[in-house]
């Protein structure tokens, strides 16, 4: 069984993406962590009062009494929408958010982290200094972000981008299987610029390669590599886009100002982040 993690704050961007983690679940047939953190103020013990400790014992009894009371609530959400069947567990940890997550991924062997992201323009929200866009770059395990805006529905089309490298074949391998999962059709796009290193022959070689599976191929001349994306999310009317994370400073270019503007019509489509 496949186990993701879902930090919450229990706001409305998380809870929305909460239900795109169960639909994961359902698909990949898994189970659903679901991890609150709080950090408790840093004081100088050498000016702490005499009630320190008695401060620190009430920021935690609050901060597991707000737990208590929006788990039930979690809960009720996903039978609203007929999940009700999803195994759950759940955790609550004090410290750092980014290293609770790496944490729990190393010791309980977690496959994805589902994560919500918030903001007007939803992408570069979710990729600028913001704990996803962190765990996205930072994480070891795929990282699904959900645009704040972005409402659960029966997922069609899977895009990914790749360079046609070798390793990249295992990416794809990944998206095969939750596309088959759904009963969803991957379209593989590839920007063909002016710089390209790639030949006819490793189109062919990938086609002949994933000729079996619901896989259509895109070779798009384009010295406009962003551009292109954001067309083709568009045009191909994609659900998901999937997306390794091989070259950071390009994948947090992707979500630049100039970028975002163009991506505008886009913003309420998830990323999901590969890692290599």
């Amino acid at each position: 069984m496949k186990r993701i993690l879902f930090p919450t704050d229990f706001s409305d961007v998380a809870n929305n993406a909460f239900v795109h983690a169960l639909g994961l679940a359902k698909l990949v047939h898994g189970e659903l962590i679901l991890l609150h953190t709080y950090e408790l103020p840093i004081v100088d013990n050498q000016f702490a009062p005499q009630n320190y400790q008695l401060l620190f014992d009430s920021l935690e009894l609050s901060n597991f009494e707000k737990f208590k009371d929006e788990v039930p609530k979690l809960r009720a959400i996903a039978e609203e929408n007929h999940f009700e069947d999803i195994k759950m567990s759940h955790m609550i940890m004090d410290g750092d958010l980014m290293y609770n997550i790496k944490e729990i991924i190393k010791k309980d062997k977690i496959d994805y982290v589902v994560m919500g992201t918030s903001g007007a323009t939803g992408w570069k929200e979710a990729f600028l200094g913001t704990n996803t866009g962190e765990a996205i770059v930072n994480l070891s395990v795929p990282v699904l972000s959900i645009p704040k805006d972005c409402k659960y529905t029966k997922i069609e089309t899977i895009g990914f981008t790749t360079r046609y490298r070798e390793k990249d074949k295992e990416a794809l391998k990944q998206v095969i299987k939750i596309a088959k999962a759904a009963n969803a059709k991957v379209k593989c796009l590839y920007v063909k610029t002016k710089a390209t290193d790639n030949t006819e022959a490793t189109f062919d070689e990938w086609k002949e390669q994933f000729k079996k599976d619901p896989v259509t191929f895109f070779v798009l001349p384009n010295e406009d590599v962003k551009e292109s994306i954001s067309d083709f999310i568009t045009h191909q009317e994609i659900d998901v886009l999937a997306m390794l994370t091989y070259k950071r400073s390009f994948f947090e270019s992707l979500f630049s100002s100039s970028f975002t503007e163009k991506m505008s019509y886009n913003s309420e489509v998830p990323i999901l982040a590969l890692q290599e």
